[in-house]
C-alpha cells in the first residue's frame, strides 16, 4: 500500500465529512414520503459512509500509522508468561510481606 493509496483514503474521508451534513439543501423545505428531502440525503450518506469504512477496515486499517502486520504469536510462541503465583505468595503480597 503507497502513499497514492493514502491520499485516496484521506481524500475520501474529507469528502464523507464533509458531505454528510446536506448544506446545499438547508432551505429547501420539499418533503418526500412524510419526511424533508435532507433527511433522505442524511440517511443515504450515513448508508453509503458505512459501506466505505467497511471496505476501509478490510483492505487500509493501519495505513499510515507505519506499522506492519505481523503473524500473530499464538500458543506456541517462545515467549512464556510468568507462573501463577500459589496461594501462600497471594497471602503474603496481601498482608505486605514479600514472599
Amino acid at each position: 500500500m503507497g502513499s497514492l493509496e493514502l491520499v485516496g483514503w484521506i481524500t475520501v474521508g474529507i469528502v464523507l465529512c464533509a458531505l454528510a451534513i446536506p448544506w446545499f439543501l438547508w432551505g429547501n423545505s420539499t418533503v418526500v414520503a412524510g419526511l424533508p428531502v435532507w433527511l433522505w440525503w442524511h440517511v443515504g450518506w450515513m448508508g453509503l459512509a458505512s459501506v466505505v469504512f467497511r471496505q476501509f477496515a478490510r483492505r487500509a486499517w493501519g495505513l499510515g500509522i507505519g506499522i506492519e502486520p505481523g503473524p500473530y504469536p499464538g500458543p506456541d510462541s517462545k515467549q512464556k508468561s510468568k507462573p501463577k503465583p500459589t496461594g501462600a505468595e497471594l497471602e503474603s503480597e496481601r498482608r505486605g510481606e514479600s514472599p
